[in-house]
């Protein structure tokens, strides 16, 4: 080969060389991150259409739900809904034969929707009518969450026991009763 034409050869070659890096750096990289994030925006955005849907084919089940919840919920009436709370509680005790031995309820302002009434209850029995109360208190149509359980003995021997419940209840407020 002849020095001009392997110069012409060299310098096409380094040529190519530049535009490929120039080319890959500059143009390859970028457009495949942009196209990377672009599929995975994709995925999310088919994701939530997805969720979208889910929920627009459930949503008779899910109104119907949150009528429960609004229609279960305490009165925003402080003193009707702890009137209605001890007049659950009396009926849960009597039905299971546990004795109600301590009720203290207090009220938090959490938000200007809602209201919560932090409720703490003793109750003695034995294990038979405290698991009844209990599970009386879960499965009600209130609108309560239990948040802690304390289970003791009163006697040596276990057969009474005291049951205490943190117990919250909520009560949903009227966007004209702020």
């Amino acid at each position: 080969m002849k020095i001009k034409n392997r110069q012409d050869f060299l310098l096409v070659l380094t040529i190519a060389a530049f535009a490929l890096l120039v080319g890959v750096n500059f143009v390859w990289e970028p457009l495949q991150g942009w196209w990377t994030a672009r599929a995975a925006q994709v995925r999310e955005l088919r994701a939530k259409v997805s969720e979208g849907n889910q929920l627009i084919k459930r949503e008779s089940a899910i109104r119907s739900r949150w009528d429960g919840m609004h229609a279960n919920a305490l009165p925003a009436n402080t003193s009707l809904a702890e009137q209605q709370l001890l007049t659950a509680f009396t009926t849960w005790s009597r039905s299971s034969g546990a004795e109600i031995t301590g009720l203290m309820p207090q009220w938090k302002n959490d938000s200007t929707n809602y209201w919560t009434l932090d409720c703490r209850v003793e109750a003695a029995g034995d294990l038979s009518a405290l698991s009844k109360f209990l599970y009386s208190v879960e499965k009600g149509p209130t609108a309560l969450k239990i948040d802690s359980l304390e289970l003791s003995g009163r006697d040596a021997t276990g057969h009474e026991l005291t049951l205490a419940l943190q117990i919250n209840g909520l009560a949903l407020l009227q966007p004209n009763q702020k």
